[in-house]
Parts: C-alpha cells; sequence; structure tokens
C-alpha cells in the first residue's frame, strides 16, 4: 500500500521541514488542501516550493477548487508544476462547497459542477497541445488563440484524481479523470469505490481507475491531538458537522493500522494520512507504524 501524508494547513513556514522528512521516510506523496477566505497556504504555490525542496515524493492537491480560478490560467500552472517535477504532481480536483470562497472568487457556486466541466474539456485539449480556441470567421480566415504551453510531463496532462460523494461528482472521474479521492471512512468508502469502478466501465475506460483513500490522523502526546482537533474544528466548522469529522481522527497506531488495511482489503491502491497538528514529529512516528 502506498502512504502518503497531508499536511497541515495553519503554519505555513512548517511545510518544508514536513515534506523533506516524509521525502526522507517511507511515503509517497505530500498533499495540500485548498481554500480561498481561509488562513491556508495557496495549494500550487506551496506544493511548487515543496517539489523544489524534495526529490522523491509526489505533491498532490486535495483537493484543488478548480471552479474558483481561471481555467487557461489554471492549465498552465499545473502543466507548468508536472514538468518541472518531471511528474511529480497529482492533481486533485472538486468544486467547493463554501459561499465565501467563490464570492471571492467572483465565480457562481450554484454552476460549480458544470463550470468544472467546462474546464476540464478545455484544460485536457491544451494539455495535448492544441489551441485553446480554433474557428474560422466569415471569410474563412483562421481566427484564434494558440495553444498554451508548455507540454506537461505526463502526456495528456498530469494525473488528475475528482472528490466528491454524489454520484455526478464521482462521474467525472471516469469523463475526465485518472482516478477517485475518497474523504471517507472504509465502512462507508467501499460503495463509493464501487461507484466509481461502475462509471469506468460504462465510459468503457480501460483497466481501473486510481483509489487514493484519505483519512485523518493525529499521532502525539495529548496536547499534538488537541492542537489538531482544534484546528481540524476550525476549517470544518461551516459545515455543522465540525464535531462529528473531528471525533473520527485516527489518534492510535493500532486504529491508523487497521484503517490502512481495510482500505487495502477494498481495494484502494494509496492512503493518505492528513494531519492538522502542526507537530512534524508526527511524520516520523507515522512511518516508525508503518
Amino acid at each position: 500500500m502506498n502512504v502518503g501524508i497531508g499536511l497541515p494547513i495553519c503554519d505555513p513556514a512548517a511545510l518544508l521541514t514536513w515534506a523533506r522528512r516524509a521525502d526522507a521516510g517511507p511515503f509517497t506523496t505530500v498533499g495540500l488542501l485548498d481554500r480561498l477566505v481561509y488562513d491556508n497556504p495557496e495549494p500550487l504555490v506551496a506544493l511548487a516550493v515543496l517539489a523544489g525542496a524534495t526529490s522523491r515524493v509526489r505533491v498532490q492537491t486535495e483537493v484543488l477548487l478548480a471552479p474558483l480560478r481561471d481555467t487557461a490560467l489554471l492549465a498552465k500552472q499545473a502543466a507548468t508544476l508536472d514538468r518541472m517535477t518531471d511528474g511529480r504532481l497529482v492533481l486533485g480536483l472538486g468544486v467547493g462547497g463554501r459561499e465565501d470562497d467563490h464570492r471571492a472568487a467572483g465565480t457562481d457556486l450554484r454552476t460549480r459542477g458544470r463550470r468544472l466541466d467546462e474546464q476540464l474539456a478545455v484544460m485536457r485539449r491544451l494539455w495535448s497541445g492544441k489551441p485553446y480556441e480554433d474557428y474560422e470567421d466569415e471569410d474563412g480566415t483562421g481566427v484564434g488563440v494558440g495553444p498554451i504551453g508548455p507540454a506537461p510531463a505526463r502526456p495528456g496532462g498530469p494525473e488528475v484524481l475528482f472528490g466528491g460523494f454524489q454520484p455526478a461528482a464521482i462521474e467525472r472521474v471516469a469523463r475526465w479523470g485518472d482516478g477517485f479521492l475518497a474523504a471517507a471512512a472504509p465502512s462507508w468508502a467501499g460503495g463509493l469505490f464501487d461507484t466509481a469502478r461502475r462509471f469506468w466501465k460504462e465510459y468503457d475506460r480501460a483497466g481501473e481507475p486510481r483509489i487514493v483513500a484519505q483519512v485523518n490522523v493525529a499521532l502525539g502526546p495529548d496536547d499534538v491531538i488537541d492542537d489538531a482537533r482544534t484546528n481540524m474544528h476550525a476549517y470544518y466548522a461551516f459545515t455543522g458537522m465540525a464535531d462529528r469529522m473531528v471525533s473520527g481522527m485516527l489518534t492510535t497506531p493500532t486504529e491508523i493500522r487497521e484503517t490502512i488495511t481495510a482500505f487495502t482489503d477494498l481495494g484502494a491502491d494509496k492512503v493518505m494520512l492528513y494531519c492538522y497538528g502542526v507537530d512534524p514529529d508526527q511524520v516520523d512516528r507515522l512511518a516508525d507504524i508503518l
């Protein structure tokens, strides 16, 4: 089982330490959440810095809120990061459910799903080297906007994962993506995995979708666990379900090992252990239990 580390978002200055320790350990990936109206680092900028400070681990957004961003610029940023890291970028994408994020970005919360679909059509085209626009005016003269480079290291663009829980969100895995990112406990993640695989077959995609699970963890003394719970509660306060979500955080080696095994049994390809506490010694503690 591939295991990655989700990095805490409340102290950007500490992220280099986390990433370097992860790169020196058994972890395959470092990941970052995304919000706009929040005190978190912008993930593509932060992951570019972390990629430059590491040599092995992949850098993953989980998930980047694509509808908040300009499509052509996002395609260029992702292709640049993928190219400069020799294909280490994993682009986890989602729509975002916070109205304040969309108001700040000048986008419409109500049409975020449709906008994401439109964005993927454009980004896939650009990553394949085709023009942004290609049409003719009334007299037959060629008019349009040319390709937007650089070409990504991975043909067709970086690996794209989609997060979400509703069928319409999971269907994007088969239409546009390479895999599914599930922030759900093993007890109900299996059904989500099956839905992703069913859509994959319906779209006649070869092979199987990548399945990446995400679980929240904190490992260490009581102050580390309390810090993680406080930060996670603040992040999810807008949902009205923060208490329930925080209660699902795994805080013992046994819980974490058993959950990784459960996701393995469900056929997951990777498990991201997401940390909200800022103590970087958690990287070493987690490495010791794998």
